[in-house]
C-alpha cells in the first residue's frame, strides 16, 4: 500500500500563483518532505471539500479553513507573526482555543515575562502590525478609549459580532464618561460612506477623535481597547491594555465581552477594575496553542498535531 500523503489546500489565487503564499507554507512543505513525507498542493473548493476527501486515507491542511474532520487541520496566521493556527476546528473565532480554559497559575511567570518582552520588542518597538502602519508619530490623548473598527463586508465579522460597529460606537457615546474616544477605521476600509459616518460622529460628539495613526501610538495612550474582534485587540494585550470585545473571538479569556448595547458601561468598568495576567495569557495563547512558522521544529510540531487528531503518522512515511 502506498504511503498516505499530506495535502495543502489553497484557494485559487494562491494555488495558481496570483497571490504569493506566506513563507509558512514553504517552510511546512520542505520540513515535512525532509521527514520523508509526500506533500502536495490542492485547489480548495469549500463547497465540496469534505465530500472530496471522504474516501481517501490522506491528511489535509486547509488554508483559512473552518472544517471539522478527523483528517483535517485548519491553518492561518494567528493574528501576530510568526504564530499560526493548526487547529482541528477552525481559525480565529472558529478555532478550538476559544473553548479552552485558561489558567494563569499553571504558567511560569519568568518564561511568560520573557516571552512578553520578546513579543513587545518585535511588535511595539518595531511599530509593526499585520497591516502597514503610518511611520509618523501621532499625538493621541492620554487615557483614551481606543476603538478599532472592522469592515462588516467581511463575512467572518458579520457572522461573529454581537454588536455591529454602529451599535458599538453608539453604546460608547451613551456613556456619561468624559474620556476621549479615539476611533481608527480598518486599513482596508476606505469607503466614502465610512469616512462620512465617522466625520458626522466627531461633529456630533466632541469626545470622538478619528485617527489614522499607527496602532501602537494609539494603544500606548489607551486606557481600554474596544473592538468587535479585531486582531488589534490581542495586540493591545501586548501593551497591557484592558480589552472589551463586542463579538465572538478565541482570545476572550482575559477580556470583557459585550453582547447588548446596555452592557457597555459595566464591561468597561470591569475591564478597568482589576489587573490581568497579560504575559501569562499571551504565552498560553501563542506558545501553547499555536505553532511558530520559523521554528526549526515546525514539521515535528505539525506532525504532533496531526497525531493528536488520531491519525497514524507512521502511514505518511515512504
Amino acid at each position: 500500500m502506498p504511503p498516505a500523503r499530506i495535502f495543502l489546500h489553497m484557494a485559487a489565487p494562491m494555488f495558481f500563483g496570483t497571490e504569493t503564499p506566506r513563507p509558512f507554507w514553504g517552510l511546512l512543505r520542505s520540513g515535512l518532505q525532509a521527514e520523508g513525507i509526500c506533500v502536495e498542493h490542492a485547489l480548495l473548493d469549500r463547497a465540496t471539500f469534505l465530500s472530496d476527501i471522504e474516501g481517501d486515507g490522506d491528511f489535509h491542511i486547509v488554508n483559512h479553513g473552518n472544517f471539522r474532520h478527523p483528517r483535517v487541520l485548519n491553518a492561518a496566521l494567528a493574528y501576530v507573526a510568526p504564530y499560526w493556527y493548526l487547529d482541528p476546528q477552525g481559525i480565529r473565532a472558529g478555532s478550538s482555543i476559544g473553548g479552552l480554559a485558561f489558567d494563569a497559575d499553571g504558567i511560569g511567570s519568568a518564561q511568560a515575562a520573557d516571552f512578553h518582552r520578546r513579543l513587545a520588542r518585535r511588535q511595539i518597538a518595531a511599530r509593526t502590525s499585520r497591516y502597514p502602519q503610518p511611520v509618523e508619530l501621532a499625538d493621541i490623548p492620554d487615557r483614551c478609549i481606543a476603538v478599532f473598527l472592522q469592515s462588516e463586508d467581511h463575512r467572518a465579522v458579520e457572522e461573529t459580532c454581537h454588536l455591529d460597529r454602529a451599535a458599538m460606537l453608539e453604546a460608547l457615546l451613551a456613556r456619561a464618561d468624559p474620556a476621549p474616544i479615539v476611533v481608527k477605521a480598518h486599513p482596508r476600509d476606505g469607503s466614502a460612506a465610512t469616512r462620512k459616518w465617522l466625520a458626522d460622529l466627531s461633529r456630533r460628539d466632541s469626545r470622538v477623535m478619528i485617527a489614522d495613526a499607527n496602532i501602537h501610538d494609539i494603544l500606548s495612550r489607551a486606557a481600554v481597547t474596544v473592538t468587535i474582534n479585531s486582531a488589534v485587540g490581542i495586540e493591545g494585550l501586548i501593551h497591557r491594555v484592558p480589552l472589551v470585545l463586542c463579538g465572538r473571538t478565541d482570545f476572550h479569556h482575559i477580556a470583557e465581552t459585550v453582547t447588548t448595547p446596555g452592557g457597555m458601561d459595566e464591561a468597561i468598568r470591569r475591564a478597568l477594575g482589576r489587573p490581568r495576567p497579560y504575559a501569562e495569557y499571551l504565552w498560553w495563547f501563542f506558545r501553547r496553542n499555536c505553532i511558530a512558522s520559523g521554528s526549526p521544529t515546525l514539521a515535528q510540531d505539525a506532525l504532533a498535531r496531526i497525531a493528536a487528531q488520531g491519525f497514524h503518522t507512521e502511514t505518511l512515511r515512504r
